[in-house]
């Protein structure tokens, strides 16, 4: 098989980063896993712009192929459950930090990790959904089992304008929530309300007045990918019963609580684990996306960009100034 290319971080000597495009083979790819895959689409994250930078310590051994996700056809299999031509998503699991990833042409992965594409999607929409939308759909079912209800509640998401925001705005305003979304940038208001949202709150706004241990309850859920002070404050603002799911820490990992809106409302905080969930739990929730996720919503929410400009939406997406999904076209 001909060589392939590959989005290639190196770490030099002086601990600089390096990221560049390479020529690879297939004999290249992690030995060790057991179905090769033909890679369509892969996306990007907040952890992918992590991992390109060499920050935060995901990335262990260098070089590396970062990519947390992708989507594509199995081309050999060395487990019974995929064959030559099976549609597949990868995401999770450290890939793309321990494990060389998706921003490559080529990715041999282990068979425990994959799910079969489900009936009805593509490996674009796959991607275009990813882990921001796995995890916001996990969210969302986590909510539900919490006993939020869908008859008008609101419910708050902060963060609203990323990849895990932006589908989590869509999917609680299909399924009947009334939705508040915070953001940093007001200048993606319009874009906010075309996926669904009835309120846009400035994050300045929500932080802004004296800290209290507890303040005028609003919101019945909340799907949090801010983490940090933002954490702390809407925790205060919850009301009796309700529950905010913990997916991210773009505002940092430090929370200060306090018990007072755990005592007097029966408040729930509950981590959101997508990296490593089972597989019927994947599954489920692949096959709600395909059912719940407008495509129209998903187009509006989602940009596509070749390999060879994943270096710079890297750095871009840890400043912030990436809306919605970002689909990368490895073969571009």
């Amino acid at each position: 098989m001909s060589k392939f290319n590959a989005l290639m971080v190196k770490r030099a000597e002086d601990k600089s980063i390096n990221r560049e495009i390479e020529k690879i083979n297939i004999d290249d790819l992690p030995a060790d896993g057991d179905v090769l895959i033909s890679v369509k689409y892969s996306t990007l994250n907040y952890k992918d712009g992590m991992c390109l930078q060499g920050i935060g310590g995901l990335v262990r051994e260098y070089p590396h192929i970062p990519g947390i996700d992708f989507a594509g056809e199995v081309v050999e299999s060395a487990d019974k459950r995929y064959a030559p031509g099976d549609k597949v998503v990868l995401t999770g699991w450290r890939v793309g930090e321990v494990w060389w990833g998706g921003f490559a042409q080529f990715a041999r992965v282990k068979a425990d990790w994959l799910v079969p594409l489900v009936d009805g999607m593509s490996c674009f929409d796959a991607m275009a959904i990813g882990t921001a939308g796995l995890t916001a759909m996990l969210s969302i079912m986590s909510l539900e089992k919490f006993g939020i209800r869908k008859d008008g509640a609101e419910v708050l998401v902060t963060g609203a304008s990323g990849g895990v925001g932006s589908i989590a705005v869509v999917l609680l305003s299909e399924m009947g929530y009334r939705v508040s979304a915070i953001t940093g940038r007001p200048e993606q208001a319009e874009y906010l309300r075309a996926l669904g949202a009835t309120q846009i709150i400035a994050r300045d706004d929500i932080m802004d007045g004296e800290k209290k241990p507890i303040q005028s309850a609003k919101w019945a859920g909340c799907v949090d990918s801010v983490g940090g002070d933002m954490l702390a404050r809407v925790l205060t603002q919850m009301k009796p019963l309700s529950a905010v799911t913990v997916v991210g820490n773009a505002g940092g990992n430090d929370v200060s609580l306090n018990i007072i809106p755990f005592m007097l409302r029966g408040i729930g905080m509950i981590g959101v684990d997508s990296a490593s969930c089972a597989f019927d739990t994947r599954i489920e929730a692949w096959k709600r996306l395909e059912r719940d996720l407008p495509k129209t919503a998903l187009e509006l929410a989602t940009s596509v960009i070749g390999l060879a400009d994943v270096a710079a939406a890297g750095k871009d997406i840890l400043a912030g100034g990436v809306r919605g999904r970002v689909v990368v076209d490895v073969n571009r």
